[in-house]
C-alpha cells in the first residue's frame, strides 16, 4: 500500500512581487486540489517576513507527488513566478510519523 508523504515548500518573493506570487499560488490551488492523490494544498504567509510564502502539502503516495510536479497546475506557476522569486522555491519531503491523538498528531 502506497504511503503519504507531507510537503513543505519555501518560497521567497522578491522586493515588490508579494502580490503576485500570493495571488499565483492562490489561483493554482482548485487546480492542484483536484489532481489524483491531492490531500492538502494549503497556502501560508510568514508574518514577520510576508513575501515569505509557504505551502504545505499532502499527497497520497510519493507517485501523487511526483505526477504533481509534472502536471500543468505546477508548470503554469513554474512560468507565471519565473522573475518573482529570489531563487528557486526549496521543496522538502517529509514521512509523517502519526503520535499522539490521530486528529492532531497527524496532517
Amino acid at each position: 500500500m502506497a504511503e503519504p508523504c507531507v510537503v513543505v515548500a519555501t518560497m521567497i518573493a522578491k522586493p515588490g512581487r508579494e502580490d503576485l506570487v500570493e495571488k499565483t499560488l492562490r489561483a493554482a490551488a482548485p487546480a492542484v486540489h483536484a489532481e489524483p492523490g491531492c490531500l492538502q494544498y494549503a497556502l501560508h504567509r510568514e508574518l514577520k517576513q510576508p513575501g515569505r510564502f509557504v505551502m504545505i502539502e499532502k499527497w497520497a503516495s510519493r507517485e501523487a507527488l511526483r505526477e504533481h510536479g509534472q502536471g500543468t497546475a505546477l508548470r503554469e506557476v513554474g512560468v507565471a513566478l519565473a522573475d518573482a522569486l529570489v531563487a528557486a522555491p526549496e521543496v522538502r519531503v517529509f514521512e509523517p510519523l502519526p503520535a499522539g491523538d490521530p486528529d492532531k498528531g497527524a496532517l
